[in-house]
């Protein structure tokens, strides 16, 4: 079962599991600290940069199980 989900805050991921930041940003999302990243969800930002979310959701949740 998905520890990470898509709907979640970023920044509430990145506060949970701060390896998750890593992550996010080898995936594409390097403005964790734009204003965006306070409200968006993981899904939003990631569609917003043009990032495959499964692909994104699998690395989030691969980390989030170790």
């Amino acid at each position: 079962m998905a520890k990470i989900e898509r709907t979640m805050g970023i920044v509430d991921v990145v506060q949970q599991y701060p390896e998750a930041a890593q992550i996010l940003m080898e995936h594409g999302m390097g403005c964790l600290g734009c204003a965006a990243a306070h409200f968006e969800n993981i899904e939003q930002g990631a569609t917003a940069h043009g990032i495959d979310v499964d692909a994104l959701m699998t690395a989030l949740n691969e980390m989030a199980e170790q």
